[in-house]
């Protein structure tokens, strides 16, 4: 137990000496933080998809659903369930539509540093990649939604519709 005590307190020594040197962490790091975190993101919000398609289609096709597990809901349930569904879908799509705006802002940002002489990567690729994956995303949700316009009412939808329309304005204006 002693010698893991004194090997614990030089290790916290040298972690101290490193994080005093180096204040943060590497650019690259972070940015790939950020690409897991929207890659997170995006499927969660890919699942709610198939959540909703699954819940809309489940009492006519009761079987297996999305992921080979037997369902059988209830007849009653959906009705409440999908309004609920739908607008977590839409906060995570309006959050996948921030962090893709935040990128967007940063790119522009190196840019204009780079006229200054700043290092500058010019490969819009996964910039694009995230844009495009989030516009599928987008219309898979919005199709959904006008499916279960019958369930959802003309006020939800209607608030529905305007928010679909601010995400995919923001994205295109940007």
């Amino acid at each position: 137990l002693r010698l893991v005590a004194v090997l614990k307190s030089i290790l916290e020594g040298e972690k101290a000496a490193v994080l005093k040197r180096d204040h943060h962490l590497p650019l690259s790091f972070h940015r790939r933080q950020e690409e897991l975190k929207f890659g997170l993101g995006l499927q969660r919000l890919q699942h709610r998809v198939r959540e909703i398609q699954a819940l809309r289609d489940g009492p006519k096709g009761e079987g297996t659903g999305v992921d080979g597990a037997v369902q059988s809901p209830a007849p009653s349930a959906a009705p409440q369930e999908l309004p609920s569904l739908i607008l977590e879908a839409v906060k995570e799509l309006e959050a996948a539509k921030q962090q893709v705006l935040k990128r967007i802002q940063i790119w522009k940002r190196q840019q204009q540093l780079a006229g200054n002489g700043a290092i500058f990567e010019e490969n819009l690729a996964p910039l694009q990649k995230r844009c495009e994956n989030l516009v599928e995303v987008y219309f898979q949700l919005q199709q959904q939604v006008m499916a279960a316009s019958a369930e959802l009412g003309p006020e939800l939808l209607a608030r529905l519709l305007e928010r679909f329309n601010e995400v995919l304005s923001s994205l295109v204006k940007r």
